[in-house]
């Protein structure tokens, strides 16, 4: 069964996409079927591409972020999607709100990684720290494969 997961942080310009990217990428390496969106929870940069910083770390690790484009969460998300993961907590209460009982589990990106004892991806666009944030979801998106490929 294919999988329909969506990856939300605020802008959907940073961690969001490249948890998609990251994701896509290492899914065909393992040949796992999956089709993957991200979303942010705020409207600011919808339309947009990736923030150039997150692209060029992105690329220099072999992913390819430049397709994309920011949209916000819409309420058929919750319905669309098998899972939502967000990227931090406040994401996820804001989407817990919005989606009410409805639809798909949300669930944090980094209990996918539980080893590494984080509890959010920080977000690079405050941190400016584009290399850890990409190896953290680097990690993350392992744990997650190996959860779907676990149920395949």
């Amino acid at each position: 069964m294919t999988q329909r997961i969506l990856f939300v942080c605020l802008g959907n310009i940073c961690r969001s996409p490249t948890a998609e990217g990251v994701v896509r990428t290492m899914a065909v390496r393992r040949g796992i079927d999956v089709v993957l969106d991200s979303a942010g929870t705020a409207s600011w940069h919808v339309g947009k591409p990736p923030y150039a910083p997150m692209q060029e770390a992105a690329e220099q690790y072999g992913y390819d972020l430049s397709s994309l484009r920011a949209r916000q969460v819409r309420p058929q998300d919750f319905e669309s999607f098998d899972k939502i993961i967000a990227m931090d907590t406040e994401n996820m209460s804001d989407l817990q709100s919005l989606a009410g009982s409805k639809g798909a589990p949300v669930v944090l990106f980094t209990d996918y990684a539980p080893d590494l004892g984080m509890d959010h991806v920080p977000d690079p666009y405050f941190t400016r720290d584009f290399d850890g944030a990409l190896r953290l979801i680097e990690s993350c998106a392992q744990g997650l494969l190996d959860e779907l490929e676990g149920g395949q």
